[in-house]
This record gives C-alpha cells, sequence and structure tokens, in this order.
C-alpha cells in the first residue's frame, strides 16, 4: 500500500474508473461509474468507460465509494490545537504554524472545506489557497463581533473601564475578538472584517461557555445594534450568523434579519417553529456527554455552563427535525488537540437522531447550501458538497459503503483511500 500526502500529480487530469457514487443528495449509491477530473472540476460521469489520454492519471475504484469532500460548518481553525492561555499568550505567528499543522490533518480526516466562525484564519487560509501549505478550503468569519461583558470579552476585570479610543485588548490585537458596544461601532467592525476578507459575520448574540464573564442566558447585542451588522454585511451581498443558545437571543436576532443560528441548544418550541417558518439555519453541534470538547475545572462556572447546554442537545435536534429546519453539521472543537482526530465520529455518532444517507447530505450539499449564502464574498467560484458534472473536485474515495457503515467516516486513515481537493490528490492509499 503507497500513502501520498500533499503529492500533487503533474497530470491536469484524473479518472476514476469503477466506483459507485454518493452524490451528496441521493439515498443510494449509483451503478459502477467512472468520474474524469479535468482540472480542478468533475468533466464527465459515465456508466460507460471513459477513453482518456495517456497522461491522464487513472485510479482503480475497484467498487468503492466515490462521495464529496466532507464541510464542517463551525470550525475554529486557529483554535483547535492551543489551550485556552496559550492561545490568548502566545505569537499570533506560533499559533498561525500550529494551525497550519492541525489544517494538514483536518483535510487528511476528509474535511474539505470548513466554515470558520471566529480566529484570525485570514493568514493561514492565504497559504493555503496558494498551495504553500495543506489544509481544507476555509470560509472565514476573521474576529467575532461581541460586546462588553459579551462570549469572546476575555479582558479581566482590573482591565476595566475601557477607555474610548485607548489600546485594543489582547484578544481584539490577535484577531480572535473585538468589541462593540453600539450601533455604529458595530457598523464598523463589521466592515473591518469584511475588509479582510470575511466571507460571512459572526456576532455574539447571547451568553457562552468557554466566557468567565457570560451567563448562558443573558441576551447581548440590542437588536439595534444586531441589525447594524445585518446591514453592514448585506451591503456587501453576505450574511450574519449568530453565536446564540436561548430562546430570546434567537428571537431577538432573526427580528433583527441574521440568517443563521450557532447552536440554539436551548431553544423552546415556539421558536423552533420560527426558524422552520421563516427559513433560518440553524447550525447545531452534537454536545453531549460522551466526550467534551473542552476541558473546565471540576466546580468551575464554566463546567456548568457546559453541563447545561449538554442537556439541551437531544431536544433542540428532536425540534429541529420536527419543524424541518433546515440544520448544518458543525463540530465547534475548540481548545482540544485530543477530540480532533474524532472529527468523523462526531458525525457518525449522531445515528441517534438521523439516517446513515441523511448525516452524509448534511455534512456534503446541505452544508454546501449554507456557503452559498455567502454569494460574491464566497472565496471558491464553483459547486462545492456535490459529485456532478461542473462541480468542484473535492472528493473521497471510501474503502466500503459509508450509506450502510457510517462508521467507515470515524475512521479516515484507514476507510478514506483517495483525498481530492480542488482536483489535486491529496492522499493515495489504493493498493497498487
Amino acid at each position: 500500500m503507497i500513502v501520498l500526502a500533499f503529492s500533487v500529480s503533474a497530470s491536469t487530469q484524473t479518472l476514476f474508473n469503477n466506483v459507485r457514487i454518493f452524490d451528496g443528495k441521493s439515498e443510494t449509491l449509483t451503478a459502477p461509474s467512472n468520474v474524469l477530473i479535468k482540472g480542478n472540476t468533475i468533466e464527465r460521469i459515465s456508466t460507460a468507460p471513459i477513453a482518456v489520454d495517456p497522461a491522464t492519471t487513472v485510479i482503480a475504484g475497484g467498487g468503492r465509494t466515490l462521495m464529496p469532500g466532507l464541510i464542517d460548518a463551525h470550525w475554529h481553525t486557529m483554535l483547535v490545537r492551543p489551550n485556552p492561555v496559550a492561545a490568548m499568550v502566545n505569537d499570533v505567528g506560533y499559533t498561525t504554524l500550529v494551525a497550519a499543522a492541525e489544517a494538514n490533518d483536518t483535510l487528511m480526516r476528509g474535511f474539505t472545506t470548513i466554515r470558520d466562525l471566529g480566529g484570525p484564519a485570514f493568514s493561514l487560509k492565504r497559504a493555503i489557497d496558494e498551495g504553500i501549505i495543506p489544509g481544507p478550503r476555509i470560509f472565514p468569519s476573521g474576529a467575532m463581533i461581541t460586546v462588553t461583558s459579551g462570549h469572546g470579552d476575555f479582558r479581566q476585570t482590573y482591565e476595566l473601564p475601557r477607555t474610548p479610543g485607548g489600546p485594543l485588548s489582547r484578544v481584539e490585537e490577535i484577531g480572535g475578538a473585538m468589541i462593540a458596544d453600539s450601533p455604529d461601532m458595530v457598523r464598523t467592525r463589521v466592515r473591518e472584517q469584511l475588509m479582510f476578507g470575511a466571507s460571512q459575520i459572526k456576532l455574539t448574540a447571547g451568553g457562552g461557555v468557554a466566557s468567565p464573564h457570560s451567563p448562558i442566558d443573558v441576551s447581548t447585542f440590542t437588536e439595534a445594534e444586531l441589525r447594524a451588522a445585518v446591514e453592514a454585511a448585506e451591503n456587501w451581498g453576505t450574511y450574519v450568523t449568530v453565536h446564540a443558545y436561548t430562546s430570546a437571543a434567537i428571537q431577538r436576532a432573526i427580528a433583527a434579519g441574521v440568517k443563521c443560528i450557532e447552536h440554539g441548544h436551548l431553544m423552546d418550541e415556539a421558536t423552533a417553529k420560527m426558524m422552520a417558518d421563516k427559513g433560518i439555519w440553524l447550525s447545531i453541534q452534537p454536545f453531549l456527554d460522551d466526550e467534551d470538547a473542552v476541558q473546565f475545572p471540576p466546580g468551575s462556572i464554566q463546567q456548568y455552563k457546559k453541563a447545561q447546554v449538554m442537556a439541551g442537545t437531544d431536544r433542540a435536534y428532536g425540534l429541529a427535525k420536527k419543524f424541518g429546519i433546515k440544520t448544518a453539521f458543525g463540530t465547534d472543537i475548540l481548545f482540544s488537540p485530543h477530540l480532533a482526530p474524532r472529527h468523523g465520529a462526531m458525525l457518525a455518532k449522531m445515528t441517534r437522531w438521523y439516517t446513515p444517507a441523511e448525516l452524509l447530505k448534511m455534512a456534503t450539499s446541505t452544508n454546501a447550501e449554507l456557503l452559498a449564502l455567502s454569494g460574491l464574498r464566497s472565496p471558491y467560484a464553483g459547486k462545492l458538497g456535490v459529485v456532478e458534472e461542473g462541480a468542484l473536485a473535492d472528493l473521497i474515495l471510501v474503502d466500503g459503503n459509508p450509506i450502510e457503515n457510517i462508521q467507515l467516516i470515524a475512521d479516515p486513515a484507514k476507510s478514506f483511500f483517495v483525498i481530492m481537493k480542488d482536483g489535486k490528490v491529496v492522499k493515495n492509499a489504493v493498493p497498487r
């Protein structure tokens, strides 16, 4: 067995012979097919043989499953490996180098695209896009925008009050979060992230787990402040998503024109129905007590808040299914190098709520629909999340049928024989 990691063939064409396709939308695999990749797109799909020139790279599929690359709709590129203290005190250059190593591992787990929901990922994204280092496509939000005392405000109490026009706090200096306490300031902070290259904007509309001074039940931004963010983002042809757990925070965000809710674990039935009726996206994560994304000291306020969120997970997924809310898959893995290797396992364990086919669709074509809300602010031209002619060639060759055995997704090192991103083979473990 030969494994090639980030070894790109000089050929501009690749042919997958004898594969069964999960196209990102269907609940069954196709008949044995052949798929021709030309440049970075899928040129042709046919059950008949496809003639190619001798320079074409031919991959013998052997009846294995060809599927779209996986998409994580809630990821923090810069914050997977460091602990909370290191993320604040380390030099951003060092943090970026650590994140680059994790980006390679993310790609090798079959996640060819991620939506980054907070952090200084712009330089890393550029290096990946330029082919300097391997990693997934990144849809960056830049710094998440919060209020004084809100989720993301990691200042110590001795740093307050803040002097108007004074120096930025450490979390703002490193591009993790920006603090804004009026509609005008929100508008400025949003425009800054758009200038840096944000494909969507994230605000924290309610309290969060990791922030020590931000209770879960609070609503932070006023409706006018949220509306200022929405207006600024829509002027650039993109959208606002918000961190929000509670019904009050969610409903205020919806009233302001927000298009996507991150988390939503504590919403009630009326709020779920409102989301469904208005076509609001829910980007929720399978936070359960079987594996902790972040370890907090026993008895700490963070530990207590985490327990609140986990207790609401099952009901939130139930409401999403009951009302048919447009639901995206994401993991929100933070400060957890031990959990990141279980990236795919977090998808696979969701069979308690969804069928394997539903999960695979969610992590491919459905997530791609959410990414498309960025419109012209999308960093990548082309269609993601599907295997169809004309789509971008982000593909995985799976040794088996993941619709029948979703656990194949949980063991990418063993199960993913080929990983292709943007038409380039970055892993090839097909026996020769």
